[in-house]
């Protein structure tokens, strides 16, 4: 994962270097995909539990934001955690970086999916439900990595776990 490999390559400065991240694109775009990554993953696992319980939309769609949280604050919890700070400090570290990014990302996410014409009642074994996912999270990335952008720029975001990595 490009993510790891991000971690890795820079482990042996962890504690020669904390400082915040210049705001570029880039950056801002790999911080989008760390929680596009943990949205995807909750959507698509929560449209499989939902659907083998035989759930309609909205418990579906309430399932699947909780797990794109979960698995958005996991995966940099993981990084965090990974650089010897202790559970608290990580967590608190992991809702600092991700809570705006992720709740952009499941409103646009979200809002695409509801207003596309049957997407809601899409199942896994349907083509739509694949691109309509696949779309309304490409629209999401766009809409979130200008806003990732501006969080980093201000310290805030995922700079704040920037400093785990570097």
């Amino acid at each position: 994962m490009q993510h790891e490999a991000h971690i890795a390559h820079h482990q042996h400065e962890a504690h020669a270097h904390h400082h915040t991240p210049a705001a570029t694109w880039s950056v801002a775009a790999q911080a989008t995909l760390h929680c596009l990554t943990g949205c995807a993953i909750g959507e698509v696992l929560g449209m499989v539990i939902a659907t083998a319980f035989g759930w309609g939309n909205l418990p579906t769609m309430l399932l699947a934001i909780v797990l794109a949280f979960f698995f958005g604050y996991s995966l940099t919890l993981r990084g965090v955690l990974r650089a010897g700070v202790d559970f608290r400090t990580a967590l608190r570290v992991a809702l600092a970086a991700d809570t705006l990014s992720i709740v952009v990302m499941e409103l646009i996410d979200n809002g695409v999916i509801l207003v596309w014409p049957s997407a809601m009642d899409a199942t896994l074994g349907d083509a739509l439900f694949w691109t309509s996912l696949v779309i309304s999270l490409v629209i999401a990335f766009a809409v979130t990595t200008p806003v990732n952008k501006w969080t980093i720029g201000r310290g805030k975001g995922h700079a704040v776990v920037h400093q785990y990595h570097h």
